[in-house]
């Protein structure tokens, strides 16, 4: 090296210049660190610009490097410690942002450990941090002007900003909260979330087709107070994932519902033993005339014959049926017993999806048989004719509470007479972000007595005003302050449907939201005010258009997550799996072992790698030299983490 330059640069950095490196990049180093370690730092020069080396000038042992001092001022900073969740996604940007402005693996590893240390509660293992800076080592820096000591064949992306990820099937969802239920209703609901660990919106949903259960066919409403009336039946369906505690939820609200029902089979136990065996005798009493009628030698014994069989009949007491409010997965056939039996009304709440293969046909030769929940969601009128039974339905009333899998939403929508009839248009969905991995296990906390009495006691207080057998609903109007807000939301609705529209994709479901906001304000009106209320008021009507409100982007969701296809859901899984981890960088085989049990072979976990790297989620697939053979990894965008 030429000696005025060697002594010109010793003068500036205080005499730390090496006189044996004959490579520049090696002509200073830190104080602090080790003699040979020359990939901590960096020699600049600019062609045609002076070179001002201050920029590298370390004032004193312990003080930052520059880069290092910029590329954290570039992160935002935390007023507190760091906690899990968001450890990864700092120190990942923290090591993008030195890796742009030019520093070496080495480097950045230094930094983390620092970083971590002092603003990681609790750290993260050395391991991880390896992984973070071996990750953004790999990429050439930002500046062109830094040299690098990665190849130009081993530039396999340019280290810019990562560009925002479209997360496959996650869209922002509004949390749905329990205090859009009045009283007695939200205080339930809320205590079954806590006591369940589970997102709030599902109780919500489900409290809402519990009073449906119990006053449908009741009850209708009309919005105009003319002919066109809303029934109270509901369908709600909430999407978690398995293992989110669903079944508690249900059972917690419907517990009510299954008291109920049992204390009427016990008082009407007696009854129910009377009359089964007058019937039995009387059918045996018939069987014996007619083998006599049969037997008879003229016409005027057999007349005489006829007119006793007739008198039994006449006599005979009609069956006792107790009262059933709900169900789980049965066929069309079976429901329409069931609505004949029970009023022309009944409820299917469950936590499963079973229901969805049944109405697809998978127990009548693969043939859809939906009409019967179709008009039972309207209240039109159907007949029944079937071999042996033969029955009219004025108004029947059906009931939906859902909460299933998101992967048997994805099913059901692959039977097309589904969609085509309107049938999941129907549906009041929810897909709340699932809180598993997050709760708080030593935490018990109890349904407060008083909250659950108070509940049973409602629900029990409404179904025994049920006058039976029932007959024309109550039709109750809605409220002149009531109506407006009605309106003044279905305008709203109405200006984002139709062709180019906002919601074009999802206009069945939009076309029915205004009357499902019509149901829910006429649940919880009666429900907090009684069976002899006049109208529906305000407060009803303004909490069951904001509920509207937020279902509607979780509708818009549905509908996006039953149209994906195959490689698009097996992407939200590999997803799921990378999120949960929150993992820096992963290798094909890391997942294929993970997820092995949905993907058997390897061509859809290719195919859904390949969809989230053209979502930006991850990086495509690179590979690194170890000396054998080519290692191939996936780095993850940090703002999908």
């Amino acid at each position: 090296m030429c000696l005025p330059i060697f002594q010109h640069f010793d003068s500036l950095f205080g005499g730390h210049c090496d006189p044996a490196r004959k490579n520049p990049s090696g002509l200073y180093y830190l104080p602090a660190c080790p003699y040979d370690a020359s990939d901590l730092y960096r020699l600049i020069s600019r062609v045609g610009a002076l070179f001002d080396p201050s920029i590298l000038r370390n004032n004193g042992a312990g003080a930052e490097p520059a880069t290092v001092r910029e590329a954290t001022a570039k992160v935002p900073a935390n007023d507190g410690p760091i906690g899990e969740g968001g450890r990864n996604k700092h120190l990942a940007s923290l090591a993008g942002t030195m890796r742009r402005r030019g520093m070496s693996e080495t480097a950045i590893l230094a930094a983390l450990v620092q970083e971590n240390q002092e603003k990681c509660s609790p750290p993260l293992p050395d391991k991880e941090l390896k992984t973070i800076a071996r990750s953004v080592g790999r990429y050439a820096p930002a500046v062109p002007d830094y040299p690098t000591p990665l190849p130009p064949s081993e530039w396999q992306k340019p280290l810019t900003e990562w560009p925002d990820p479209i997360i496959p099937g996650m869209a922002t969802l509004p949390d749905i909260g329990t205090d859009l239920l009045p009283g007695w209703i939200g205080e339930m609901a809320k205590a079954v979330a806590l006591h369940t660990k589970t997102p709030p919106a599902i109780a919500v949903m489900m409290a809402l087709s519990v009073l449906a259960t119990v006053l449908q066919r009741r009850f209708e409403v009309a919005p105009w107070g003319n002919s066109y009336t809303e029934t109270l039946a509901l369908w709600t369906l909430s999407a978690l994932l398995s293992g989110a505690n669903k079944t508690a939820v249900v059972n917690a609200l419907k517990r009510a519902l299954d008291t109920w029902e049992k204390l009427k089979r016990d008082r009407m136990r007696r009854d129910v033993a009377r009359v089964s065996s007058e019937r039995e005798v009387a059918t045996k009493r018939i069987e014996a005339l007619k083998i006599q009628a049969g037997k008879a030698k003229n016409a005027e014994d057999r007349e005489k014959l006829r007119a006793e069989i007739q008198q039994e009949l006449e006599d005979m007491p009609a069956e006792l049926i107790p009262p059933q409010l709900i169900t789980t997965s049965i066929t069309a056939e079976t429901l329409e017993q069931l609505l004949v039996d029970h009023h022309e009304r009944m409820a299917i709440l469950s936590d499963e999806g079973g229901i969805f293969q049944t109405m697809s046909g998978q127990y009548s030769g693969g043939v859809a048989n939906i009409d019967v929940y179709l008009k039972s969601h309207s209240g039109s009128s159907m007949r029944i004719s079937r071999a042996k039974r033969k029955a009219f339905l004025d108004r029947p009333a059906l009931t939906f509470g859902l909460s299933i899998q998101p992967e048997v939403l994805v099913d059901s929508a692959k039977t097309k007479r589904f969609r085509d009839s309107g049938l999941l248009a129907r549906f009041l969905y929810v897909l709340p972000k699932s809180n598993v991995g997050k709760r708080n296990v030593r935490e018990i906390v109890d349904i407060p007595e008083t909250i659950r009495a108070a509940w049973e006691a409602n629900i029990h207080s409404l179904l025994d005003s049920m006058d039976l057998p029932i007959g024309a609903p109550k039709v109750i109007p809605l409220g002149d302050e009531a109506r407006e807000c009605w309106l003044d939301f279905c305008e709203k609705v109405e200006a984002n449907q139709g062709e180019g529209s906002k919601y074009e994709h999802m206009t069945d479901w939009t076309s029915k939201l205004p009357g499902a906001v019509v149901r829910m304000a006429g649940l919880m009106h009666i429900a907090m005010h009684g069976a002899h209320t006049t109208s529906i008021g305000l407060d009803s009507m303004e909490r069951a258009v904001m509920l509207g409100r937020l279902l509607t982007k979780h509708a818009d969701a549905a509908f996006s997550l039953m149209g994906a296809t195959k490689t698009e859901g097996d992407a939200m899984h590999v997803y799921r799996w990378i999120k949960a981890r929150g993992v820096a960088e992963f290798t094909k085989r890391d997942i294929h072992k993970a997820l092995q049990g949905r993907f058997r072979t390897v061509e859809p976990l290719s195919a859904a790698l390949k969809q989230l790297a053209h979502q930006y989620v991850i990086s495509q697939e690179l590979t690194t030299e170890t000396g054998g053979r080519p290692s191939a990894y996936h780095l993850v965008n940090p703002k999908a983490l």
